[in-house]
């Protein structure tokens, strides 16, 4: 059964501005927020569970500190609105096998920081093999991860991890200004860096449609 998804990520507050187009899945890559708070959350699961998607999944971004620090008012609010929330967790979709993770390099003091090496790690060697979309709101190292200064900001240990356990998908945001899909020539998981914001606070992407095929 070919299965429709739609790709969205890094709104931050701005989600009433896209136009999501009927689909089987609908995912949301992190950062709804702007500040973290409740009621940024509770605006963001209003809007998102009444999008045209027979199933809504997300995860949270680096802004989002609601969902770190209030992590069961965080399922119980997705929960009454009908949408999968995923803290390294698996949820199986349609047939699809989806895990996702709102961990990223420490930077800043922000919500899911984790430091690069052992400590992030105890995230990434969560990631089961099998999946169809892995979902992560930062991006791997090289892949969509290009800062307007040109840094390379993805996490190293991450594109490990995918080189292992090979998902068909790999869906992030986090850095505004590397959108678009991309590749490596030895790797056959389909990277896409789905953010909607751009850089600055001038108009929204639209949101990215890819079909897979479920068993």
């Amino acid at each position: 059964m070919r299965m429709r998804l739609v790709l969205i990520s890094d709104t931050h507050r701005r989600h009433e501005e896209l136009e999501v187009p009927a689909c089987d899945v609908l995912i949301h890559a992190g950062d709804f927020s702007r500040r973290g708070k409740q009621p940024e959350l509770e605006s963001f699961l209003a809007w998102f569970a009444s999008r045209p998607a027979r199933e809504k999944v997300f995860v949270a971004g680096n802004h989002d500190f609601i969902c770190e620090t209030q992590p069961e008012l965080t399922r119980t609010l997705a929960r009454e609105a009908g949408v999968h929330y995923l803290e390294d967790e698996e949820v199986l979709v349609g047939g699809l096998r989806l895990w996702g993770s709102p961990v990223t390099p420490r930077f800043g003091g922000m919500a899911f920081n984790r430091e690069r090496g052992a400590d992030i790690l105890t995230h990434w060697n969560r990631i089961p093999e099998g999946l169809d979309v892995l979902i992560t709101h930062g991006p791997p190292k090289g892949l969509g991860d290009r800062t307007f200064l040109g840094a390379h900001v993805g996490c190293a240990d991450l594109l490990a991890r995918v080189r292992q356990v090979l998902p068909r998908l790999h869906v992030f945001g986090h850095i505004h200004e590397s959108p678009g899909e991309h590749a490596l020539p030895d790797v056959p998981t389909r990277f896409l860096n789905v953010a909607n914001c751009h850089l600055h606070p001038f108009g929204m992407r639209p949101p990215v449609v890819v079909e897979l095929d479920a068993p």
